[in-house]
Parts: structure tokens; sequence; C-alpha cells
């Protein structure tokens, strides 16, 4: 941002699209405000700013030093998972003529309501406080009209009787929002399922997120949607088979059952060192397997794809393909190098159930493990159509 720009935002009077603050370490105030920007209850379409280092009633700066750390604290905001979704968001240093000052600007979000630490925060006017539940309704809704994902889709001809709710209710609804909320809650079942984008209101159905995550069966209304694993007894698929399992059902019990999977295919394996000390050397580290498989889930095109993940072991290598190539803004780029969710809602219920520890952090963590344990680097394939991804074993 230039400086012009923000003298322009601290001669405005301090309302629902600007707050100031001259906390530097505040990190739950920065984050409640980032959420109430990122929620624009008023549906003005216009970014919200959080000026820190600045005396509200002076409206000049306090004259901190906006340190490189402090920059990467307010960064680490948007992938750290405590807001969901994540916000979209930029953090600028600025320098004016009496002092510098750090200015976070927050875009309105499309998949309202987000959410900090399980609680729903807005702004209406100069008020920043928790949403009521009206307010909470006026946001579902308005993610409806913004729906362009197909996990927030209404699911053709699913109902309410499809879903496991006793997983909604019990697994991911207390992870999900914060217990004062739940206390003070009166929101009908659906009106809970669409706070979290599992419900549409309006058509009176359940999204195909929930159908994925808390579905009976998500196979009658999602083909594709499970994992074909396969184990050879060689270097391709001529060889003799010497496992094979389906790996399907609600999405907990998928990803409970990809990391058994892949703590069982880590094969680990302690090796003496010349000072006579043990390491534990992997075929394949079980981190690394972990966030490849839930990777997989969570990218995989579902729309309208009968095709399941596939999970090839062979006697030199494992081989992970799921449907849909790049998305978004990486259609064009390297995958390692951004973070674009096909599957938004999906990858919300994967952080909150806990298989998810950060956004965009997956195949860093994959290529960091692989080298620690002295594997060959992973080789990523993404055509058009395929996602492709090879690790080599180690021997």
């Amino acid at each position: 941002m230039e400086p012009s720009e923000v003298e322009d935002v601290l001669a405005a009077d301090e309302s629902y699209r600007v707050e100031l603050t001259v906390s530097v370490t505040d990190t739950g105030k920065f984050s409640e405000a980032i959420c109430a920007f990122a929620n624009d209850l008023p549906a003005t379409g216009k970014p919200g700013f959080l000026v820190i280092g600045v005396d509200p009633q002076t409206r000049r700066p306090t004259g901190i030093a906006v340190t490189d750390q402090l920059m990467v604290n307010l960064a680490d905001v948007r992938s750290n998972g405590t807001i969901l979704p994540p916000p979209i968001m930029s953090v600028h240093r600025v320098p004016l003529s009496d002092g510098e000052v750090l200015v976070v600007k927050v875009e309105p979000s499309e998949r309202p309501p987000v959410r900090y630490r399980g609680v729903t925060h807005v702004r209406i006017g100069p008020r920043r406080g928790r949403a009521t539940v009206e307010e909470e309704r006026r946001l579902s809704e308005r993610a409806t009209d913004n729906s362009k994902t197909w996990d927030m889709r209404a699911a053709s001809g699913a109902r309410l009787e499809d879903l496991a709710l006793g997983i909604f209710e019990n697994e991911i609804l207390p992870r999900a929002v914060a217990k004062p909320v739940l206390d003070a809650n009166g929101r009908t079942v659906e009106e809970r399922l669409a706070a979290l984008r599992m419900y549409d209101l309006r058509r009176r159905a359940p999204t195909n997120a929930a159908v994925l995550a808390l579905g009976k069966d998500p196979l009658a209304h999602v083909p594709g949607a499970y994992v074909q694993y396969v184990n050879y007894d060689g270097e391709d698929m001529t060889a003799a088979v010497l496992q094979e399992r389906r790996i399907h059902g609600d999405l907990l019990t998928v990803m409970r059952d990809l990391d058994s999977l892949a703590r069982e295919l880590a094969v680990a394996r302690p090796v003496r060192s010349p000072d006579l000390s043990e390491v534990t050397h992997y075929a394949w580290p079980p981190v690394a397997l972990h966030e490849l498989f839930m990777n997989a889930v969570i990218h995989r095109n579902y729309d309208g794809s009968t095709t399941p993940i596939s999970i090839n072991v062979f006697s030199d290598r494992l081989e992970i393909s799921n449907p849909g190539g790049l998305y978004g803004d990486l259609s064009q780029g390297d995958p390692r190098h951004g973070t674009a969710y096909r599957n938004p809602v999906v990858a919300e219920v994967a952080k909150v159930l806990g298989f998810v520890n950060r956004f965009g952090r997956g195949l860093a963590i994959v290529d960091a493990e692989l080298q620690k344990n002295a594997n060959a680097p992973l080789l990523l394939e993404p055509t058009a159509s395929f996602f492709h991804a090879r690790a080599r074993r180690r021997t």
C-alpha cells in the first residue's frame, strides 16, 4: 500500500471498515478484527483495514518498529487454521511522515460465516462483537448465493435423513464452534449445518460437503468417493497382487483408515549408526504419506467423476493418482508454490477433525520428510484431468 492510501484510511472515521490499535502483541484482538472484516456483514464488497501502531485518539503513529517478525506473525493468521475459512488478506509495512505503521488489508469472504476459534465476529459501524443468530443466518445465506465450488452446492437427491448427524454433533460441531456459542445456540439442526456450509437453507438440502463428511452412504450420491489401494509384488501392474483394499465411508472414517495405511506402509527399520546409536529409517516417512493421502482426498475432483483415488505400491515406489488436474490459480503454475482449494469446505472439515494442521504446507512437509529420510525427491505429474504423485522407496 502507498502512504497516501494509508493517510486516507486514517483520515476516515473508524467504522465498519477501519480499526486502529496501539497494541502490537494482541494476536487475539487482531484475529477477531480480521474475522469481522472478512464477514463484511453490511455486504459492501469492500476491504477492511486493521492499522497497527496508531493511537485511536490522535489517529497518528505511535512510533512502533514494524519488524519482520511482527509481519510474519500477522501473515501467519491466514494459514494457521484459527480462522476458518482462511481469510484473503495482505500485510503491509507503510512508512508515514511521522512513523511506521503495519496495515492488514482484509477482503470480504465469499464463504461466510468466517470464524475465529469457533466464534463468528462481525462489525457494524464502530462495534465489533459476536454475531447474533440472525446475523449468522444472513451470512450463511450469502455463502449460498456466492457458492462456486462443488462441495458448497446442494447435493442432488440428498436429504437430512441421509446424514449421520451424530458425527456432526459429536465430532465436528464442538471442534468448529466455540462452547459459549453452542451453549447459547437456539438454531435448528439445519441452521447449524448451514453455518458450516453443510446445508442449503433455500433448497432445503444437504450440500455435497455434508454428504462426503457425514453421509451414511456417500457412494450413493458420489460414486467415485473412495480410495482403491493395491500392493504389487513387483515394479508394475503385471506383478502378483499382495494386498488390495477399498477405503470408503464418511470423511472421518476414510481419513482414519488412510492414516492407518500411512503408518502400515511406512515400514520402520532401526539402523545402527557408527556411534552404536540407533536411527529409524522408513521405506517412506509416515508423516509424508499422511500428507499425500490427505491432500489427495481434499484436492481431488468429485464433480461428475466416478473414478476413485488410487494408491498403488510397487517394490520400488508408491504412486498416488486422483481425478482432477491443477485447480484455479495453480492451473498454470507449480503446486509447490501456491494454494488453491477445489473443495474448501472439505478442507475445513479435515482441519477441524485434526487431519490437517495448517493450510498450504502439505507438499513442503512431504519434501522435508522425504529429504530427512534420504528418499528421492517427490515427483509430481499434473495433467489436464489427473494429478499423479510418485515417491521412491528408500532402499
